[in-house]
């Protein structure tokens, strides 16, 4: 009976977890369900099997929603703006957990500042057109980085500071190593854990992001996945399992990333929020 007692707050816990889960598990089985059956049948919006499996779907969704541009389009904009972000925030991180300084302390909550202040769309459409960007990838691109750059120095710089030790600095500069080289062959290997997890969350975020890309990218042959959703469900709105289909093949590509960097995001998260 005291076991029980004991391990009453453990088990009251684990089953809240799975209910909590099942909110998530229970509409991405209907949505993959729905993907694979007739129309009729998925506008009952339930978890039944489909009556006969309806795999033709996704050839046509991926050739008339223009999946394929689509994809290379989210590819292309996540995957330079991840890139940039990590190598812009890391090397921003490195120098202010290193420099102990009331510079780089101003800087440090600068950046903290920067998750909570929104970005403001009207003055940020205005600059590009100044700039001669709007409406380009690179600009989108730039935007992304921009906005999550905050978040990804606030992690590296606590991982940094709690993981990475200063001895190995010394040791570098002591060999003839250069501040470029030491962070880059040194430095940047260790940072992995926190690589992966900002590159997941950061994808993540940027992948399902509509906002950016309507406001941005006037040319619709420009636009992500999402947005493909957006414009498929505007020709196939009865057509549930179409739009099903859809969203199931918008979802892989995160569904992908995240299995394999899984293990790496709590370690990451965890170290990357502990400040010294």
């Amino acid at each position: 009976m005291t076991l029980l007692r004991k391990r009453l707050p453990a088990i009251a816990l684990e089953i809240a977890m799975w209910l909590a889960a099942l909110v998530i598990i229970v509409p991405f089985l209907v949505m993959l369900f729905g993907s694979l059956k007739t129309s009729l049948e998925a506008t009952a919006f339930d978890l039944s099997l489909p009556s006969e499996w309806q795999w033709q779907n996704y050839p046509r969704v991926i050739a008339e929603g223009k999946m394929v541009r689509a994809f290379l389009n989210g590819m292309l904009i996540t995957g330079a703006a991840v890139l940039l972000n990590i190598l812009c925030a890391s090397m921003a991180a490195f120098f202010i957990a290193r420099r102990s300084s009331k510079a780089t302390g101003f800087l440090y909550y600068f950046f903290f500042v920067g998750m909570l202040a929104p970005m403001q769309t009207i003055p940020t459409i205005r600059l590009m057109q100044d700039l001669s960007l709007y409406g380009t990838y690179f600009s989108v691109i730039l935007i992304y980085c921009v906005i999550n750059i905050s978040f990804s120095i606030f992690l590296y710089v606590g991982f940094i500071r709690t993981t990475v030790p200063r001895e190995l600095d010394e040791a570098a500069l002591l060999d003839g190593a250069g501040i470029f080289r030491l962070f880059f062959s040194i430095v940047f290997p260790l940072l992995r854990p926190v690589n992966l997890t900002i590159l997941v969350i950061v994808f993540m975020n940027i992948w399902n992001d509509v906002n950016i890309p309507i406001f941005f990218l006037n040319d619709p042959r420009k636009w992500t996945m999402p947005l493909s959703v957006y414009q498929f469900f505007g020709m196939y709105s009865g057509n549930w399992n179409l739009v099903f289909a859809n969203l199931v093949l918008t979802a892989l590509p995160v569904l992908i990333i995240y299995l394999f960097c899984q293990r790496y995001i709590v370690s990451g998260l965890t170290a990357g929020a502990v400040k010294s």
